[in-house]
């Protein structure tokens, strides 16, 4: 669940300047959005190499979700959002919804220390602070526990990293008096949290999600269930949207901590519309022809399982959106009910309750309800009430209440030489920490989308959309100014805005930023020495 090395082993990445699209007709900007393409044939690895050449298939084949379709919903969104840097989301309109009605919400995101911070690790830096800013609480984590499991750091050359990755968070205004700090291996509560978590998850899962084998050492699976942790560690005191801004690869960690925030969870609100448990294709099925029938058609004008049976069996199975298997299963169920009647009621389920807890949440039930061993049927309550009212009980009953956390995604960068940004080639990214001059130079050496020559430059305009260089300003040369990056865009396509000039334009911007950031950091060491984070750990090996 870090933000750093995804950025630095991928590909492609074109942000829009304007916010907007080019449709179908061709109209507007013509710059490629992250919703266009497909993604490589390969797993998303958190701890591998795999690009993303193309997102479409993230929303196709992993359900990550259009950030343009929250946008608006998002109070003075952050200039990534608005150009399409931060493409995808899953589940934030909570997290947005708490922000602009001033509510409690948390950003949270981590860096594994094993090198320098580069221009890839501010998308995240900025994602945390602009929250900060917004007023979410806002955590800042050094996932050195993973360093040290997955790729063999030492303890030395971890505190050298994570002393510079938390000095340029703080160098771009991460506020540590109203923020939280802390590394993995520190934070005990972190770790006993890690402990119950771990009891909710197997083996076979990870080797699933993650490829483990035999092979895989356990320190490695154990910092895994300490990343969910992290994940859900703003929640410990009281239950709030939570966002982790991270690159797309790191998805298979977000989905995991999704489940296992259910799966601590006391009770599973749902809808019900009998007595006993219904599979939701069986569901759908039932819900199908409860809307279907006409109560008044029956005696007593209710209608009731061996009804709705009655119509089922007399459907032909090519009429149902359905399986053999499911038919038959349902059919079974609605036959050994009888003449139970068909009611849609909000069911509690009895996941992992305490005695008291179930007491409690059957005393707190208001309105006509019926009580079975594991579950509570309510026919006065709606679903969204009913969610609320079972977390209320599980905290009341020491319980956690977590919510399932939210991310967001944003686009790989590409290396300054094209293809894939790599921490290993030192000419395909800027370091946080690099000479300005060096930067300068690293730019001026770029590769550009510009064509042949000058003239056909001039005819044809330049390929914007394939540029390194348009990307840094983008990402973060032109900063809160859309306007800004909109002309360099609109310069380049059309012929206006020749390479040389272009490049010198952006050497001379990065040379100021890095000049500017790194007499921030030198600020900020005394920020740093008096924050509450252990800077040296006491781990040796």
């Amino acid at each position: 669940m870090t933000g750093d090395d995804p950025l630095e082993e991928s590909e492609d990445g074109t942000p829009l300047p304007d916010g907007g699209a080019a449709g179908a007709d061709g109209e507007g900007s013509k710059v490629p959005r992250a919703d266009g393409g497909a993604v490589d044939d390969v797993a998303l690895d958190p701890w591998g190499s795999s690009s993303v050449s193309d997102y479409r298939k993230l929303f196709e084949e992993f359900g990550i979700e259009e950030f343009d379709e929250v946008l608006e919903e998002v109070p003075h969104p952050h200039y990534l959002m608005r150009r399409g840097v931060i493409f995808g989301h899953r589940d934030y309109r909570p997290v947005a919804e708490a922000m602009r009605e001033d509510e409690p919400a948390a950003v949270l995101s981590g860096f594994m220390p094993t090198g320098d911070p580069h221009i890839g690790h501010k998308l995240v830096f900025d994602e945390i602070i602009w929250h900060q800013q917004q007023g979410a609480d806002a955590y800042g984590l050094i996932a050195d526990l993973e360093a040290h499991a997955a790729r063999g750091m030492s303890w030395e050359e971890i505190d050298e990293h994570a002393r510079s990755y938390l000095l340029s968070l703080l160098a771009l205004g991460f506020d540590p008096e109203e923020g939280t700090l802390y590394r993995q291996s520190e934070n005990r509560e972190v770790q006993d949290l890690a402990f119950e978590l771990g009891a909710e998850a197997n083996f076979s899962e990870f080797q699933s999600i993650y490829g483990f084998d035999g092979e895989t050492d356990v320190s490695h699976m154990q910092s895994v269930v300490t990343q969910m942790a992290d994940i859900l560690y703003p929640q410990l005191e009281e239950p709030k949207p939570t966002v982790i801004p991270v690159g797309p690869d790191q998805d298979p960690h977000v989905r995991l901590a999704r489940d296992l925030a259910e799966r601590m969870r006391f009770f599973k609100v749902s809808k019900a519309y009998a007595s006993f448990e219904l599979e939701p294709d069986e569901r759908a099925l039932v819900v199908e022809f409860y809307e279907r029938l006409e109560p008044a058609e029956f005696d007593d004008d209710q209608l009731r399982c061996t009804h709705v049976a009655e119509a089922l069996a007399e459907t032909p199975l090519a009429d149902l959106e359905t399986d053999a298997d499911t038919l038959r299963s349902v059919l079974t169920k609605l036959e050994e009910a009888g003449m139970e009647p068909i009611r849609p009621r909000t069911r509690f389920f009895d996941r992992r309750a305490t005695d008291e807890a179930f007491e409690a949440l059957i005393d707190a039930i208001d309105g006509e309800k019926r009580v079975y061993e594991n579950h509570v049927d309510a026919f006065d309550i709606d679903l969204a009430e009913a969610e609320e009212l079972a977390r209320e009980v599980e905290v009341d009953n020491g319980g956690y209440g977590f919510r399932p956390p939210s991310s967001i995604y944003h686009r790989f960068m590409t290396g300054l030489t094209g293809g894939k940004m790599s921490s290993s080639i030192p000419a395909s990214h800027i370091s946080l920490l690099d000479d300005p001059e060096e930067g300068y130079d690293k730019v001026k050496s770029a590769t550009t989308g510009g064509r042949e020559t000058a003239e056909e430059q001039r005819e044809k305009g330049g390929k914007a959309d394939e540029c390194p260089v348009y990307e840094l300003y983008a990402y973060l040369l032109s900063g809160d100014d859309d306007e800004f990056a909109k002309l360099v865009y609109d310069e380049c396509v059309g012929g206006e805005r020749l390479c040389g000039d272009c490049k010198e334009q952006a050497a001379e911007l990065m040379r100021e930023f890095l000049a500017e950031h790194q007499e921030k950091r030198a600020e900020a060491e005394e920020l740093l020495e008096e924050a509450e984070i252990e800077l040296e750990s006491p781990r040796r090996r």
